[in-house]
Parts: C-alpha cells; structure tokens; sequence
C-alpha cells in the first residue's frame, strides 16, 4: 500500500485537492477532521483540564481555544501535545484498515507534515501549492480572518517554496480546477505504475 501524504500551507486548496483524490476513488484521512472530532469527544475532558473555560456544553470551543493559544508557544505546544497523539492514532487505524483490506493507495492529509516531522509516516509527498497573491486573496476573504491572524499562521508553516522543493509531486490550484484535477490524476498514474513494479510496501 502507498501511503501519500498531502499537504500545503493555508489559502492552497488543500481541502479541495483531497476531495480530487477522494473523487478518484482513494481513501483520506483528513486530520483537521479528525480534530473537530475529537473537540467533541475524546479531547473535551483533556482540553478542558488543561485550558478552563474553553469548552461550551461539553464541546470545545475552537474560537476560545484559539484566543487562548495564538502567539503563545508554550500553550501551543500544550495543546499539540494532548491533540497530535490522538489524532495519529486515529490516523494508525485508518491505515491499518486499509492494509488489512488490500486498498492499493491512501492518502493522509496532513496540514503541518513538514512542520511536524510526518515526512516518515508517508511514502510519498503531494503539495498543494498557489501564488502568494492567490493565497493570500483566499484566505483574507474567510470569515473572522484578519491580517494579523494570517501572518501568525503562516510564521508557524514552513514556507511554501520550501515545501514544494521537498515534494515528490506539486498540484498548483492557482490555475483553476481542472488543472489540479489533471495533475491528481497523474499522480495517480504515477503511482499504479509504481504499484504494479511492486515499489509499494
């Protein structure tokens, strides 16, 4: 099974690009899913010891959260470290359902692989990548985005020039939707040609 590991840093239509994947028929694993999850369930008690106040009817609030974690590394590493343990063990079963069930290619979706040294978990990298221009006019136009919250985020992200140098494959979303379509397609190619030289583990 090949295990592909697709990132990109915010505003790069990485959410899109694995709903491509998920169209061509491969299973995702998506971790930003899997967070909300998780502030639902099994993190709630966890957060709310280590953060009081940010759960709101046993849910915990991502906005509170947030306020409470933004440009403080100290609470931020906190936070990881209850949240990045969950995640990739629900990550670990994912994956081990698909070996057991013989799936030729999955893909996990990791926001922060590089940044937090995933690249070992994948045997492949996929990065979604825009101009900065592109990026930066998508993310500007979320709701309850500012500047200052923008460039917070990204001083956290390994910069994007970096990551596409570090990538097996780049899909660039900057030039519409079909394009990216083809581009995963063709990785897609890529890999079956790999698959059946029996490169895959």
């Amino acid at each position: 099974m090949i295990i592909l590991g697709l990132t990109g840093s915010i505003g790069m239509g990485k959410s899109t690009t694995a709903q491509m994947f998920r169209d061509e028929g491969v299973p995702v694993h998506d971790s930003d899913e899997t967070v909300h999850r998780l502030y639902a369930g099994k993190a709630v008690p966890l957060i709310d010891a280590a953060f009081p106040g940010t759960v709101v009817d046993g849910v915990v609030d991502r906005t509170r959260l947030a306020a409470a974690v933004l440009n403080n590394p100290p609470e931020l590493k906190r936070l990881e470290a209850i949240i990045h343990p969950l995640v990739r063990a629900e990550s670990e079963n994912f994956l081990d359902t698909h070996r057991k069930a013989g799936t030729p290619v999955v893909v996990l979706d990791i926001p922060l692989l590089f940044e937090t040294h995933g690249e070992d978990r994948v045997h492949k990298i996929v990065v979604v990548s825009a101009s900065p221009d592109i990026q930066r006019e998508r993310v500007l136009s979320r709701p309850n985005m500012t500047e200052d919250k923008f460039a917070s985020i990204l001083a956290k992200q390994l910069p994007d020039a970096e990551k596409r140098r570090r990538a097996d494959y780049v899909v660039d979303t900057g030039a519409g939707l079909e394009p990216a379509r083809a581009a995963v397609q063709a990785i897609l190619k890529d890999l079956g040609k790999a698959t059946a030289l029996g490169t895959s583990r």
